[in-house]
C-alpha cells in the first residue's frame, strides 16, 4: 500500500465498489492502493535487507514469492536462484518477471514438501508466507545457511476482520505469534539470531480500498464478495464519508535463523 496520506475519495458507493471488483488481484503489487489506503512500513526495511543477503549468497530460494515482486527488487541475485509459488496466476506472473534474470520459478503448494534436494541453498527468504515450513526450510539449507523472512504477525488487520466477522476467539487472535514461530524454528534445528516485531498503522480512505484489500488478501474474510457483504460495506462507506479513514493495524515480525554447522 501507499505510504503517503492522501485526500479521501468522494465518489458514489457503487462506483467505488465496481472499480475495486474489476481490479486485478494477482501478485503482491499494491500500487492500486495509491491515494486510497496507506500502511506504515516496518523499520527494518525488509526488501533492502533481503537484497543485501542475496548479494552475498551462492544459492538462494524465495518461498511463496507471489508475483516475484520483492525478489525482483534485488539488484544482484545469486547464480542459482529459485522461487516457489502455489497460486497459478502468481506462478505465471512470477515466471514472466523473474525468468529473464535466470530465476527458476517452481509451482509448489504451500503445504507440500519443498521440491528440492537437502542442503541445496545457503539462503532461504520469504515475505509474508502463509506458513513457514521450518522443518523443510532446515532440510534444504546447507549447514551454516540462513532463513531470512518477514512474517505477518498475530491479529493483523483484525479491525477489518472483526468488522465483517465479529469478535474472533483467543486462539485465532494468537495465531502467528512470533515467539511461537521462533520455538518452531528451534525445534527444526535452526538457531534464531534475530526476532523483531512491530504494530503498524493502516488507513483506508474509501470503501473501494477495503473491497480490493479483501479480494487480494483472501484469508482475511474467507469467501468474501462485495455482493455478499453489501450491507456491511455500505455502512462502512457511510462511516468513512462521515468520520474519515477507517484505521486498522497490521503486525509484522522479522525472523532470521541459521542452520547449525555440521
Amino acid at each position: 500500500m501507499s505510504e503517503d496520506a492522501q485526500t479521501p475519495h468522494r465518489r458514489p458507493f457503487d462506483e467505488l465498489v465496481a472499480q475495486a471488483v474489476a481490479a486485478p488481484t494477482e501478485g503482491w503489487d499494491f500500487s492500486w492502493f495509491a491515494g486510497r489506503a496507506t500502511e506504515e512500513r516496518p523499520s527494518w526495511g525488509y526488501a533492502r535487507a533481503m537484497a543485501e543477503r542475496l548479494a552475498g549468497a551462492g544459492a538462494a530460494l524465495d518461498l511463496q514469492t507471489g508475483g516475484g515482486e520483492v525478489l525482483a527488487q534485488a539488484p544482484v541475485l545469486p547464480g542459482l536462484t529459485a522461487a516457489t509459488e502455489g497460486w497459478p496466476p502468481n506462478v505465471e506472473k512470477a515466471t514472466r518477471r523473474l525468468a529473464p534474470r535466470g530465476v527458476v520459478v517452481v509451482a509448489s503448494p504451500e503445504d507440500a514438501p519443498l521440491p528440492f534436494a537437502g542442503a541445496a541453498f545457503d539462503l532461504v527468504t520469504s515475505r509474508h508466507p502463509v506458513r513457514a515450513p521450518f522443518a523443510e526450510i532446515a532440510r534444504v539449507l546447507r549447514p551454516g545457511g540462513t532463513y531470512f523472512a518477514q512474517h505477518v504477525g498475530p491479529s493483523s488487520v483484525f479491525e477489518v476482520v472483526e468488522y465483517f466477522l465479529g469478535p474472533q476467539p483467543p486462539e485465532v487472535r494468537r495465531a502467528r505469534d512470533p515467539h511461537t514461530e521462533a520455538a518452531q524454528a528451534r525445534a527444526a534445528g535452526l538457531e534464531v539470531i534475530d526476532l523483531r516485531a512491530e504494530r503498524l498503522r493502516m488507513e483506508f480512505y474509501d470503501i473501494g480500498a477495503v473491497v480490493h484489500f479483501l479480494r487480494k488478501v483472501v484469508w482475511m474474510v474467507p469467501g468474501f464478495t462485495a455482493e455478499a457483504y453489501r450491507p456491511q460495506l455500505l455502512a462502512l462507506h457511510e462511516r468513512i464519508e462521515r468520520e474519515g479513514p477507517f484505521v486498522a493495524h497490521s503486525t509484522r515480525h522479522l525472523i532470521e535463523a541459521r542452520k547449525r554447522p555440521a
